[in-house]
């Protein structure tokens, strides 16, 4: 009498325990994907045996295998939490310099500026050319670095946007003695507005511009107040003429390029004027309304420090600054396979490429088979409990059912030794 089938039984059974209690336990692990026991019958052969009378000798643990499904996505509000929806994973840097991949996205700069894993895993990108502000795909993924305290340099500005309205009711800024009644000339300051730009230290000056009506829909911009009192005395550069059509929109007088504007830097004339200004006037209308500033926007700003970090939906990782600048430092990159199941789990909510697996193929999110990123939010485990559990009292009757029919088997085995 043989005990092989149920022993084998008993031991499938006990690895089917296990694995369900593995997952179970890792419910609540960000990123975590589960695994089933997949079984295969075991057969014995000889030589010469009909196959219609084969007995199997029970079962074999064919393979552990990782569900590699969507989790759902939970938000968090962590700036520095981000969830994979979709295809790929986050490509990790470990300490022995090898990479390794995962779908954990709960991390954290640690004291040396380094983006990282809760393992301590430096987590890899692409980094940004702050001239451009362009993504270096063209490079090797690099790990993302962002010591407190680092700094950004001045930038001088070179572009001006203007959005406002001019009132199509005004009168020409000369006015009308002749008229009845007589329409007096406008002060040039009736209509004006300015904003601060950057030299190339960093160093604040005032832009003023101010707006005259000199005829039928046609303003004249001046850079300043004329000031005939000064000694020698100052008279306002003109900038542009604003021509408009009949329904209020702009035809000519934008962009100003090249302007140049004075600077207070008491180290002038070194940088001395801002230089090379270009004046965007395409945002200024002509309507029957109060003049009205809608927006004033510059591209310049002085010198400051890293004040905080955090990710972005597209995966760009942006640095906030405490001259007020936010911008792109780098962006996460995502590794996909062309068998995911052939990944080897190491632990530490991460894997590593294998032959099964395929090579990894690098991409940024949203292109190719990658999936979109959301910021502030954490991939859950895929696990389903209410699965696992009803799987768990199966595999429990599966392990009772062996365990019985070795019971039995030793029973029969009994009666045969004390036959008389």
């Amino acid at each position: 009498m043989s005990f092989q089938q149920a022993l084998s039984g008993l031991n499938a059974a006990a690895k089917n325990l296990d694995v369900i209690g593995h997952n179970i336990a890792n419910s609540g692990t960000a990123g975590f994907k589960s695994s089933r026991t997949e079984f295969a019958e075991a057969m014995a052969s000889a030589a010469g045996s009909a196959s219609g009378q084969t007995v199997g000798i029970g079962v074999n643990v064919g393979s552990v295998s990782q569900q590699f499904q969507q989790g759902n996505i939970n938000v968090t509000g962590n700036n520095l939490d981000v969830a994979i929806n979709g295809d790929g994973f986050f490509v990790l840097r470990q300490p022995d310099g090898s990479a390794a991949y995962s779908r954990a996205g709960n991390f954290h700069l640690d004291k040396f500026g380094n983006l990282v894993t809760v393992g301590r895993d430096q987590v890899m990108g692409y980094p940004v050319d702050p001239a451009t502000g362009k993504v270096q795909t063209g490079i090797q993924a690099v790990p993302m670095n962002f010591p407190s305290g680092q700094s950004i340099p001045a930038r001088a500005t070179t572009k001006v946007e203007i959005d406002l309205n001019l009132d199509a009711r005004a009168h020409d800024a000369v006015g009308d003695p002749n008229a009845t009644p007589p329409v007096p000339a406008t002060p040039r300051a009736t209509y004006g507005t300015s904003m601060t730009v950057y030299d190339s230290q960093g160093i604040g000056a005032p832009m003023s511009m101010y707006f005259e009506k000199n005829g039928s829909n046609s303003w004249d911009v001046y850079d300043g107040l004329d000031d005939p009192t000064a000694t020698p005395p100052v008279v306002a550069n003109k900038l542009t003429t604003l021509v408009f059509d009949a329904s209020g929109k702009l035809l000519s007088g934008s962009p100003v390029t090249n302007a140049s504007i004075p600077t207070n830097n008491p180290n002038s004339p070194t940088p001395g004027s801002i230089t090379g200004v270009n004046i965007d006037f395409s945002g200024v209308s002509q309507f029957g309304t109060k003049f009205a500033v809608s927006d004033l926007t510059q591209d310049g700003y002085t010198a400051g420090v890293m004040t905080g970090i955090n990710i972005s939906g597209d995966g760009s990782i942006v640095a906030s600054y405490s001259n007020g600048v936010s911008r792109a430092e780098g962006m996460l990159t995502l590794a996909s396979f062309s068998n995911p199941q052939g990944l080897a789990a190491t632990g530490g909510n991460k894997w590593v490429e294998t032959a099964d697996s395929g090579l990894a193929i690098n991409g940024l999110p949203k292109t190719g088979t990658m999936g979109a990123l959301q910021s502030g939010a954490l991939e859950d485990s895929n696990v389903d409990l209410t699965a696992e559990l009803v799987n768990m009292m199966t595999a429990q009757r599966a392990y009772q059912s062996s365990a019985q029919a070795i019971k039995t088997q030793d029973q029969v085995f009994s009666t045969l030794v004390n036959l008389k």
